[in-house]
């Protein structure tokens, strides 16, 4: 439904993603192998220090379900299984991780032309239920989520905000952390290759600010620059390079200017996908 808002998790989205999308300062390699018959197979490689983790994901796409599984290097087993149109304009995920038994969920999610609702309960006897709704219309969305914890019969979290989508800008305003704090972020498009965006963060209690700008730029159809500074004199910057069809390497670097002899952190991710 093009009209449709979206759902609450995206309110603000464009802004988190020029800010935080893609920085890596550890290593990553993922290789995707798309197959025509709907089976697709993705394998990742992880390091962080000198600890390495791996994954093997795969992903059945049919008309009307998805399945996935994924195994990590600690054989976890983590399954998947969405159903889409099981009734108009609803979509059902079980997913489940085993050896954990109590991790099953149960996720629904509606969508109306001018509402968006998410639901999810824990499958266990003392389940975890969230719900989150968004009203309005694509370009203007009103909403809020509330999670409950049946165990301890204690809310874990309530937020609400408000997001302004335009073809050119885009703004949110969230209140957070069970109300403690306000978050106001704002992404702008300067011209087709550039855009801006900057992000700030009020703690009610402690009467604290923090902020963080950032900025996106198309060298070229296959290069993007970034760059990001935070109010705690961190420095970012990101370069990604699509050198062959859906394949991307990412180089990215941290300075932290109020550290002492800190050590620039560097990350590098590969992503191939034939």
């Amino acid at each position: 439904m093009g009209s449709s808002p979206a759902p609450f998790s995206d309110i603000g989205k464009k802004a988190r993603d020029l800010l935080s999308k893609d920085y890596n300062f550890d290593h990553k390699f993922t290789l995707t192998l798309p197959s025509a018959t709907g089976l697709g197979l993705t394998a990742t490689g992880f390091k962080k220090d000198q600890i390495f983790n791996g994954d093997i994901n795969s992903v059945y796409k049919g008309e009307n379900t998805i399945v996935d599984v994924k195994v990590d290097t600690y054989s976890n087993v983590s399954t998947k299984v969405t159903l889409i149109d099981i009734l108009p304009s609803t979509k059902a995920a079980l997913s489940f991780r085993i050896p954990d038994h109590k991790s099953g969920k149960l996720d629904v999610q509606y969508l109306h032309h001018h509402a968006a609702i998410d639901s999810s309960i824990g499958l266990n006897p003392t389940p975890l239920l969230e719900l989150s709704a968004a009203i309005g219309s694509k370009d203007l969305s009103l909403g809020g989520e509330v999670g409950f914890d049946t165990a301890s019969s204690s809310f874990i979290k309530y937020n609400a905000g408000i997001g302004l989508n335009r073809p050119d800008f885009s703004a949110a305003l969230l209140l957070t952390d069970k109300g403690q704090a306000l978050k106001a972020s704002y992404v702008h498009a300067v011209n087709p290759f550039t855009s801006v965006a900057a992000e700030m963060t009020h703690r009610f209690s402690t009467y604290e600010n923090s902020f963080t700008i950032g900025s996106s730029h198309a060298v070229d159809p296959f290069t993007v620059v970034k760059t990001r500074l935070s109010d705690g004199g961190k420095v970012a910057m990101l370069c990604q390079r699509e050198w062959r069809p859906k394949s991307l390497v990412t180089f990215s670097a941290e300075y932290d200017t109020k550290t002492t002899n800190a050590t620039p952190k560097l990350g590098l991710a590969v992503a191939l996908k034939p």
